[in-house]
C-alpha cells in the first residue's frame, strides 16, 4: 500500500496520536459536553493534523505555509480548551499536563516545519 508524503512527516505523525489521545481523554467529559466543549477540543484537534496532511501536500511554498499557521493555531485553540476543561474538572490535572506536553512538541515541529518551507 503506498505512503502519502505527509505520512512520513514525524509532526503529522505525532499530531495524528495527539488526536487519538484527545479522543480517549475527551470519553469521560460529561454527556452534557457532548456538543460543546468535547465536540470543539476534537474538532480542533482533528485540524492539527488534517492541515498538516493538507499543508504537504500543497504545491507552493505560501500555501505549505498558511496550512502550517493554520495548524498552529488549531493547536493554540486545543490548549486553551485544555486549561478550561481542566478548570471545570472534566480532566485530571495529569491528563492537561500530558496534553500540554504533547502541545509543546508538536508546536516546536511544526514552526521547524513552517520555517523550512518559507526559507525554500
Amino acid at each position: 500500500m503506498r505512503e502519502y508524503g505527509f505520512e512520513k512527516l514525524l509532526v503529522w505523525q505525532e499530531a495524528k496520536d495527539f488526536a487519538v489521545l484527545i479522543y480517549r481523554i475527551t470519553q469521560s467529559f460529561l454527556d452534557e459536553e457532548k456538543y460543546g466543549l468535547t465536540n470543539q477540543i476534537r474538532r480542533a484537534t482533528i485540524s492539527v493534523s488534517s492541515n498538516i496532511a493538507e499543508g504537504a501536500n500543497r504545491t507552493t511554498k505560501n500555501d505549505q505555509a498558511r496550512f502550517y499557521s493554520i495548524a498552529y493555531s488549531s493547536l493554540m485553540e486545543v490548549l486553551s480548551q485544555t486549561i478550561i476543561s481542566a478548570e471545570l474538572s472534566f480532566m485530571t490535572i495529569e491528563n492537561k499536563d500530558k496534553i500540554r506536553i504533547k502541545i509543546e512538541s508538536i508546536s516546536n515541529k511544526l514552526n521547524a516545519l513552517k520555517n523550512a518551507t518559507t526559507k525554500r
